[in-house]
């Protein structure tokens, strides 16, 4: 079951709570009888299994890609026609 954090509105009592997807959200503070608001923090993401790496896809002979031609590289403007565009 998931955890879900909640705070206090009114008094600011932080806690966490065990729920279940389909239980429904808390709306007073156990302290004070106050609003509640649910607190939300980063998930942390774990990659476990094959097909997340670079290295899963290949064969064990090397790579089966073949690699492209590289383009030229694109020639830079002469000089004179940059200073004569600035005057």
């Amino acid at each position: 079951m998931p955890t879900y954090a909640y705070a206090c509105k009114d008094c600011g009592h932080a806690f966490d709570v065990f729920q279940s997807f389909t239980d429904s959200t808390l709306t007073s503070c156990p302290e004070c009888q106050g609003a509640l608001r649910k607190k939300f923090n980063s998930v942390g993401v774990v990659f476990k299994g094959s097909g997340f790496y670079r290295t899963d896809s290949r064969d064990a002979k090397g790579s089966t890609v073949s690699a492209a031609p590289s383009a030229p590289a694109a020639a830079p403007a002469p000089a004179t026609a940059t200073a004569a565009a600035a005057s």
